[in-house]
């Protein structure tokens, strides 16, 4: 399979963080934001353009002004991610082969697990991150799946995808999924030792 051509990235950011209490894309863990840590995974990873899909009100941070970046707004997040994913899809530009779909509020996910779907691309068009049995994002998605995402609908966009073509989907086993950022409380878990 060639891969010479740019592998993007879709960060899944336009939650309205209604647990969290205000807007967790914004909160701070050792000196970034939680969407700045998504950000710099995607790109010490080496993908490609970047896409941030956020909600309308979120304004970008001037720390965040690169032109590989692409900053998507998704006027619909109540929507579901399903939207967002969608949104992320259409602004990955047509130079990319797939696209990495990672999650804004998974800042301790680092590029090796990103490093590990890449190097796992083969005879399946979905390679998913597999821990305890569980297939979750991270994934990637070969522009061959792109089309999927159309009919993904509400919260469960991804794991309806996963769920309903198994048979597409290449595992790659970690250790363990990174932890989610969805409370207050999830965070301060983060930065203690």
């Amino acid at each position: 399979m060639e891969r010479s051509a740019p592998v993007g990235a879709v960060i899944l950011a336009a939650g309205s963080s209604r647990r969290f209490g205000s807007a967790k894309q914004l909160a701070m863990l050792d000196g970034r934001s939680l969407l700045e840590h998504a950000i710099r995974s995607a790109v010490e990873a080496g993908l490609t353009p970047v896409v941030a899909v956020v909600p309308t009100w979120l304004t970008r941070p001037a720390s965040l002004d690169a032109e590989w970046l692409q900053w998507v707004r998704n006027p619909h997040p109540g929507r579901g991610v399903s939207v967002s994913l969608r949104l992320g899809l259409r602004a990955i530009g047509d130079d990319a082969t797939a696209a990495v779909i990672l999650l804004g509020d998974q800042p301790r996910l680092g590029p090796s697990i990103i490093g590990a779907l890449l190097a796992a691309r083969g005879d399946r068009p979905i390679v998913a991150s597999e821990a305890d049995g569980l297939l979750a994002p991270p994934l990637l998605l070969e522009r061959s799946a792109f089309g999927l995402a159309e009919a993904a609908i509400g919260d469960i966009g991804l794991r309806q995808i996963l769920r309903d073509h198994p048979e597409l989907v290449r595992g790659v086993p970690i250790d363990r999924h990174p932890p989610d950022v969805d409370t207050p409380d999830d965070l301060a878990a983060l930065e203690r030792p």
